[in-house]
């Protein structure tokens, strides 16, 4: 297993810990304000709305807080007002790191982004600087064991309009798609009774960069941890590759 898929691999562990901590419900409410506020308040219409109501509801969100969160985006509730921004910049040993925040105050998220990168070895740049090192994708999460085999599960998401599936975990399975096919796709896995665990639309990095020692692989794990514990971050990506027993060893 490559170093940035044993990342994705412990970001999902993590999630479901935070998720049982309650710590995850503050992001997830901030996603479906700030869906709400963009594409309005009806999930029928609004894609993005939808998706974080189902993320929602997976880790295990109240109805009640849903609404709530809902109502805020669309002006009902008093909200404050979030807006969705991207940083970017390079982390330790040059990697290229993508940061997706929801703030009501771009100051201070900008501000604590900066210092992040500035303390940990990183520079924090221009928009645009690394956005063009990642793509756009949609990827569904299926948790192990399935109801049918891998070769099967295959012919299906590619009936169904995927692009790709990657089997390499003995956790989960992975959905590649379009972002245009990502609802699709789900919606047909689950009429198939395949219960999905996440799906959304990310960016992959095109080409990694190899973190060659192992004091680079800290700092660097250091800084994507503390912008993932931030209030305001919702997503980090990074195109790093290194080596998994260290970070292994470094998260334990």
């Amino acid at each position: 297993m490559s170093g940035h898929s044993k990342w994705a691999n412990i970001k999902r562990q993590k999630a479901v810990v935070d998720a049982k901590r309650g710590g995850v419900f503050a992001k997830v409410a901030r996603e479906i304000i700030v869906a709400a506020k963009m594409g309005g308040g009806d999930p029928a219409a609004n894609f993005r709305l939808r998706t974080a109501i189902d993320k929602a509801k997976t880790e295990g969100v109240p109805n009640d807080n849903i609404q709530r969160a809902i109502e805020k985006g669309t002006g009902a509730g008093g909200a404050d007002q979030f807006e969705d921004l991207t940083y970017e910049g390079y982390g330790p040993g040059g990697v290229a790191i993508m940061v997706r925040c929801a703030t009501d105050n771009r100051n201070r998220t900008a501000g604590d982004v900066r210092s992040y990168f500035s303390k940990y070895g990183g520079n924090l740049g221009e928009s645009g600087c690394v956005g063009w090192m990642f793509k756009e994708r949609g990827e569904i999460s299926l948790d192990r064991p399935l109801k049918m085999s891998d070769d099967d599960l295959m012919m299906l998401a590619l009936e169904l309009g995927a692009d790709d599936v990657d089997t390499s975990s003995d956790e989960y399975v992975t959905i590649i798609s379009s972002p245009a096919n990502l609802e699709t796709v789900k919606e047909g896995l689950k009429a198939a009774k395949l219960s999905v665990a996440s799906a959304d639309n990310v960016m992959s990095p095109i080409s990694g960069a190899e973190v060659q020692d192992k004091d680079t692989a800290k700092m660097l794990l250091k800084l994507l941890d503390i912008l993932e514990n931030h209030d305001d971050v919702q997503q980090v990506y990074a195109n790093f590759e290194m080596d998994s027993d260290w970070m292994a060893e470094l998260y334990n």
